[in-house]
């Protein structure tokens, strides 16, 4: 027997997207919240990301002049998620979306905008819209935090500028263009000028985008609201009652307390990309150990849910959504992954080869599904090497991983053999263990059409969703481009994950479900550790955000409108682990 030491109305494990949106509506309904989060920092994954959040039907679209239905989302999602499993969680979330959007908006410090030029990833496909869908979050004032800014995840530094400074994917033509164009100048010295204000009081910027900018909202959010928020908590296990979850044991510090949840607990822990015996149960062998996702996501929600007889949704055509990286020393002697979602694969002037040196799949295809590519040509092989070949023109115009465009010095990159350099494709080749002769046809075959903006193999540039990830500004195909300016490089990629698809199974009420489809009171989940409604398809960017925002807040609104458990949760006995 354990006593409760503090009793609210609903406690939350990870303060990630999902979780602070089921906080956030929680609190503004009047409940009693706990955050419990197992890091320093809130933000969890969602602050490293691209903060891209899919929702079709959008008020957002209509305001911008763009047209979309629930009909074409619907016929859209019938043939790139074909599977029949979690019909009834994606026809929630299709209700229930645009109503989340407008409730954050409403009721938070979350602004969103959509992005008119963010095409769907099958455009080809009948239902399919070339922008509106994908909303990003509009830019946020770090400096609104005040003291809290310190506990906001800071951004993947090899996605900065200058040590700290968070750039607008739209402002990246002008920083690129700031030497050719009398605007492009004006707007990137405007840019460097804030930043060094920002800096003489933060020691990062301040000007908040993407990922960071979604997680400060929600933060501000529950900072507003006075939610309570308990960091280095680590969750040992979940508080029974009957049939019902009605809290959590934590150990924080030296010693484990009983915390009640009079409605219930939320789970939105993050996954388990970083758990190792899960990887290995669900993931192919192919796949390695390399994830792109923050290293706190090691299946803790999951492991706590099996202990109230929570079901596993392993209905996926994938158990995790995919990304290309490449990985590289930091200073401080820790591995450093990059993912290569949009900055270089579908740019003009670069290939991906597999091991025999040959090209395998559309360069410029989605990060999802040139992993599968990987992983098809890997045959379950695992740690099969693949690279991407550029030259230096590509290597100066566009940079490769976190190889910044204009980069002078490489030495770094080449000492630790992040980057390989050689002054002809053949030696290239030998360097990577290739044969020189495979590599150089290879080449050679894809500057053959590549001189007039072709790629007879594999139609790279031939989508509306490939040409808005090539460059816009390259004729005659924003996407292909010749290898011919030496010298030559190459970047060795693997297949990682931006998090996973397997997870709980729950109801259209983000309740945990058992295994004989039954919910179990008190017990809720959104995020990662909800089984993906996508079943591992990977139909646009954003389809993991918007999912975790929108069954988060259906998870608050559920557990506001729910009922109390008796005076007497805060003295029931427990099972620890």
């Amino acid at each position: 027997m354990m006593p409760a030491n503090e009793i609210y109305d609903v406690v939350v494990i990870g303060a990630g997207a999902g979780g602070m949106t089921a906080a956030a509506v929680a609190a503004a309904e009047g409940l009693r919240v706990l955050v419990l989060e197992k890091t320093a920092f809130v933000g969890g994954t969602t602050a490293w990301s691209g903060g891209m959040v899919w929702i079709p039907a959008n008020a957002k679209m209509k305001e911008a002049g763009l047209s979309d239905s629930v009909t074409d989302a619907v016929q859209y999602l019938s043939s790139t998620v074909p599977e029949p499993a979690n019909a009834s969680l994606r026809a929630a979330f299709l209700a229930r979306g645009p109503e989340a959007v407008a409730w954050l908006e409403a009721n938070t410090d979350v602004r969103l905008k959509p992005v008119k030029a963010c095409p769907d990833h099958y455009p080809e496909r009948l239902g399919a819209t070339a922008g509106g869908r994908v909303l990003e979050p509009v830019a946020f004032d770090g400096t609104r935090l005040g003291k809290s800014f310190a506990r906001l995840r800071t951004p993947l530094p090899e996605l900065t500028l200058f040590g700290g400074m968070m750039v607008n994917p739209l402002d990246i033509p002008h920083l690129r263009g700031a030497g050719k164009s009398l605007q492009s100048a004006v707007r990137a010295a405007r840019l460097l000028l804030e930043y060094a204000l920002q800096r003489l009081r933060s020691p990062r910027g301040t000007t908040l985008h993407l990922g960071n900018a979604l997680a400060a909202g929600l933060y501000a959010s529950l900072l507003a609201r006075q939610v309570e928020i308990l960091f280095s908590a680590d969750v040992e296990d979940l508080s029974i009652q009957g049939d019902r979850v009605a809290g959590v044991v934590i150990r924080h510090g030296a010693r484990d307390r009983l915390i009640a949840a009079r409605r219930g607990v939320v789970l939105a822990t993050g996954g388990f990309s970083h758990d190792a015996s899960l990887r290995k149960r669900f993931f192919p062998p192919a796949a390695g150990y390399v994830s792109a996702t923050n290293t706190s996501s090691t299946g803790d929600g999951l492991r706590l849910a099996a202990t109230a007889g929570a079901a596993l949704n392993t209905d996926a055509t994938s158990p995790a959504y995919w990304v290309p990286a490449s990985l590289f020393p930091r200073a401080d002697g820790s591995r450093g992954v990059f993912p290569h979602t949009l900055t270089d694969r579908a740019k003009p002037g670069v290939i991906a080869v597999n091991a025999a040196g040959r090209r395998f799949v559309n360069e410029a295809l989605s990060y999802h599904e040139f992993v599968l590519g990987m992983l098809r040509d890997g045959r379950g092989e695992p740690d099969r090497p693949f690279y991407l070949i550029c030259d230096r023109a590509f290597l100066w115009a566009y940079g490769l991983g976190r190889i910044k465009p204009f980069t002078r010095n490489l030495r770094r990159y080449l000492a630790s053999r992040e980057l390989i350099e050689a002054p002809d494709i053949a030696q290239l080749a030998s360097k990577i263990g290739m044969k020189p002769s495979v590599l150089t046809a290879t080449v050679a075959s894809y500057n053959e059409g590549a001189k007039e903006g072709r790629d007879p193999e594999f139609g790279r540039g031939s989508t509306v969703y490939q040409r808005h990830l090539g460059d816009a500004s390259h004729k005659p195909n924003p996407c292909v481009a010749p290898i011919t300016r030496a010298p030559f490089f190459a970047m060795r990629i693997h297949p990682a994950d931006l998090g996973t698809a397997i997870g709980m199974k729950v109801d259209a009420q983000a309740r945990a479900l058992r295994a004989d489809g039954t919910p179990i009171a008190g017990l809720y989940a959104c995020g990662s550790d909800m089984g993906s409604i996508m079943n591992g398809n990977c139909p646009g960017e954003g389809i993991m955000l918007g999912p975790a925002l929108t069954f988060g807040y259906i998870a608050g609104r559920h557990l506001a409108e729910g009922t109390m458990t008796s005076a007497g949760a805060a003295k029931e006995s427990v099972r620890l682990s």
